[in-house]
């Protein structure tokens, strides 16, 4: 996927490509509304994401080129401002979704893979499988090898997040916002604790690990040797 960053926090900029880059995600980001308007005219990007506030070329004024000019890139709102008429007006200047800051990374890839499904007419899928293990989203079940796995919901929200990003390596930061849905706590061992008993579930009885710690950095669900 590659994306278009049009943001003038540095900060919010440098987080939002970190993680884009982790999940494997080319991404190009431009500090000003100009630059990034002549970026979005002249690539052809899978993805938008851009503040409103930005020097040169407001991010509304951007979206209004965009649309004017038949870009129909999907287009992903970044704003603080947060009342009911400012989310409106984006929308209805043909943005495509809307987050406030502050947000959560999780939050900003759930909507980005959201916008990318639906400009693709890809249907949401209700169950996943990688090599030997199957997950059924709807009945919330897993088997390996035919085997039954029993997980407690927080166990089977973790798998389905390392199944859906299996081969790309997770940050404990990742998955405490996306499984946890609150800001990552280094004093905690919440992730390698719920990991550990997803392991003695998923791996102990087969030959083959799934869930393998990459030091350092975190956490991939993918076959040895892959």
């Amino acid at each position: 996927m590659k994306i278009l960053l049009i943001e003038d926090d540095q900060i919010i900029a440098d987080f939002i490509q970190r993680g884009m880059k982790e999940a494997g995600h080319g991404i190009d980001h431009f500090e000003d509304g100009r630059t990034g308007l002549q970026a979005a005219l002249q690539d052809n990007y899978d993805v938008a994401i851009l503040d409103l506030m930005l020097p040169h070329l407001d991010g509304l004024s951007i979206i209004d080129r965009l649309r004017e000019r038949k870009k129909n890139v999907p287009i992903i709102i970044l704003s603080a401002k947060r009342t009911v008429d400012d989310r409106i007006q984006g929308l209805r200047h043909g943005g495509d979704d809307y987050l406030t800051k502050p947000f959560s990374f999780s939050e900003l890839q759930a909507r980005v893979e959201s916008l990318l499904r639906r400009a693709q007419n890809i249907a949401e899928p209700t169950s996943l499988t990688f090599h030997n293990l199957s997950m059924d989203l709807l009945a919330r079940t897993v088997t390996r090898a035919g085997k039954k796995i029993e997980l407690q919901p927080k166990e089977f929200a973790l798998l389905e997040y390392l199944v859906r990003h299996a081969g790309h390596v997770v940050s404990k930061t990742m998955i405490m916002e996306r499984v946890w849905d609150y800001n990552f706590d280094p004093g905690t061992n919440v992730v390698e604790a719920r990991i550990s008993k997803l392991r003695e579930k998923v791996d102990k009885d087969f030959d083959l690990p799934l869930i393998q710690t990459i030091r350092g950095l975190g956490y991939v669900f993918k076959k040895p040797h892959d």
